[in-house]
């Protein structure tokens, strides 16, 4: 398979689904997509809050991924026909997950209220 292909067909989707969360992202709570876990759905604060960061998030790292696996596209070509851009895409997604779950733990609690500042 053509490096540029698997890179464009593997991130690229990545960064084109993460432009359009970014500029369409979920109103209410729902069950078909955003940022859904058992705690950003227990409130409308904690949702909003959870699916801006995780956008504004994915559409950087994306970004960066896509920029990097295209630059190993062109520098060895053999290696992205293997699993690298897949191992972008996973790590990528990792970061995202990790920074929102964190930033939730620094501003709310375990019932969904948000934590005030001392």
């Amino acid at each position: 398979m053509n490096p540029y292909v698997y890179v464009l067909s593997v991130n690229g989707l990545l960064l084109l689904m993460s432009i359009i969360f970014y500029f369409f992202p979920p109103k209410k709570i729902n069950a078909l997509y955003g940022y859904r876990t058992h705690r950003t759905m227990q409130n409308e604060d904690i949702w909003s809050f959870a699916n801006t960061l995780f956008n504004k998030t994915l559409i950087t790292y994306s970004s960066i991924s896509f920029v990097a696996s295209l630059a190993l596209a062109y520098l060895f070509p053999e290696l992205m026909t293997s699993w690298f851009p897949m191992g972008f895409l996973f790590f990528t997604l990792l970061v995202c997950i990790i920074t929102t779950e964190n930033a939730l733990n620094q501003n709310f609690d375990s019932e969904g209220k948000r934590k005030s500042k001392k």
